[in-house]
């Protein structure tokens, strides 16, 4: 299992504990400290579309409309915190958030 977030999330941090405590200890990739390769990017953005990018985010409201229009990949590439969190990468599955849905796949 492999956890992609930031260190400083409160909601990473949720899930980082709620799995622990679960028995279930992910990898962890920090997007902002450790990137996340493109390779990756491509598959959560075709395993999510649109939805991977968080747009109330702070980097997002910073950016310009212009760099809003552009190509998503290109985007979480130059700003992996746009990212929407956690990506959760388990048994060959992607999930996107820690909502209850994510949270009753995962934690049973």
């Amino acid at each position: 299992m492999r956890l992609y977030g930031l260190k400083t999330c409160d909601t990473c941090r949720a899930a980082r504990r709620a799995l622990a405590a679960a028995g279930r200890e992910p990898d962890e990739v920090d997007v902002r400290g450790d990137g996340v390769p493109e390779a990756d990017l491509r598959r959560f953005l075709d395993a999510f579309g649109e939805a991977l990018i968080n747009r109330r985010s702070t980097t997002w409201r910073g950016l310009s409309e212009a760099e809003r229009a552009g190509d998503p990949l290109t985007l979480l590439t130059a700003h992996p915190t746009l990212m929407k969190r956690p990506v959760i990468e388990a048994d060959g599955r992607l999930y996107l958030g820690w909502g209850k849905d994510v949270q009753d796949k995962l934690l049973g």
